[in-house]
């Protein structure tokens, strides 16, 4: 017999004492202000569609932030990916603490199969507002073909390395290295009636992220003797993807699928053609011109993707015109 107490549940610390909230029936339970989540929850640090817990076919919970405003927390650390929860995790949405049980079987369960695939992929998926951001090494064979094996390593290391820590600080994470390139994900709330989805702010923490990579890519290239100046382009766009595990369920890989992020590959191969730096999808740059400073500085460009019909409207310009928006943005907010 199953009793509430092996069952997985959370329970929700109020004032009035504890609640009881069962995670069985479904396989997805929806946290926030609004009355249309499985759990309501009046706080008003909590943003109207907060958080999700989803259990996938293994059986395993994995909670997952959805664009909140002040952020989501397991045992003290925001969430930036779904994260998997574990007996007696600490979740915190806004001012309010849940916590996670699933006690550890202790006795085989009659409705596993002996002959389970650990290997399975543990189904994990969520629609979200996300802006991709792909950045590209340029030249990158030439160069495999001029500098020394160990040189080429260190350099290409240290690239991917310092990248990483500046995405990360900019509130995303590294979602794919791929050769010569990097792709990294940024996650917004869903609009609301009468809001916009992506904040000033968030934009150009972006652009600042973006910035920064540029001059951190100049810095080594000073550094160490190429037989010509290292540079990177970058293409970014906002939209709508899935968000999910496509690894297994002893690895998974949680990665955004979709339009969205085929579109910032081709913007990033793009700027070749255009002889531009920086390319930005035409959703990316409405929530871009919020800012006065972003209308002068981007210029309009129809151009033709690999695997699209008809031409993509997108806003291309330089480094020196992001670092010239990123420093004028910051001074027309704070006035």
């Amino acid at each position: 017999m199953v009793t509430w107490k092996s069952a997985p549940h959370l329970i929700l610390r109020t004032e009035s004492g504890s609640r009881y909230l069962p995670l069985s029936g479904h396989n997805c339970w929806t946290f926030g202000r609004s009355d249309d989540n499985q759990i309501t929850l009046p706080d008003r640090w909590v943003s109207r569609a907060h958080a999700m817990v989803q259990q996938t076919d293994l059986g395993e919970f994995y909670l997952i932030d959805l664009g909140s405003r002040n952020g989501t927390f397991v045992n003290g650390r925001r969430v930036s990916v779904p994260v998997r929860l574990n007996n007696g995790d600490r979740v915190t949405l806004g001012q309010t603490e849940l916590t996670f049980y699933s006690p550890t079987k202790t006795m085989a369960d009659p409705d596993d199969s002996d002959t389970e695939d650990s290997g399975a992929t543990a189904v994990l998926s969520v629609r979200r507002l996300i802006s991709v951001m792909v950045v590209d090494i340029r030249d990158f064979t030439v160069l495999t073909r001029q500098l020394d094996e160990r040189m080429l390593s260190e350099i290409i290391g240290t690239w991917f390395r310092r990248a990483g820590n500046i995405i990360r600080e900019a509130g995303s994470w590294v979602d794919k290295y791929i050769g010569d390139a990097v792709m990294a994900v940024w996650f917004h709330s869903a609009p609301e009636v009468g809001h916009e989805g992506v904040s000033k702010e968030e934009v150009l923490r972006i652009c600042q992220a973006l910035g920064e990579l540029h001059h951190m890519t100049q810095e080594l290239s000073d550094r160490y003797p190429l037989p010509f100046p290292l540079r990177i382009g970058a293409g970014v766009n906002t939209g709508y993807a899935m968000v999910g595990n496509t690894g297994t369920g002893d690895r998974p890989d949680y990665t955004a699928l979709g339009d969205t992020v085929n579109a910032a590959f081709r913007l990033e191969s793009a700027t070749k053609e255009l002889r531009k730096d920086v390319a930005l999808g035409e959703t990316t740059y409405h929530y871009l011109s919020a800012i006065k400073a972003s209308r002068d500085l981007f210029e309009e460009h129809r151009v033709i993707l690999k695997g699209y019909d008809r031409p993509t409207l997108t806003y291309a310009g330089s480094f020196d015109d992001l670092d010239s928006f990123v420093r004028v943005s910051y001074q027309e907010i704070e006035v």
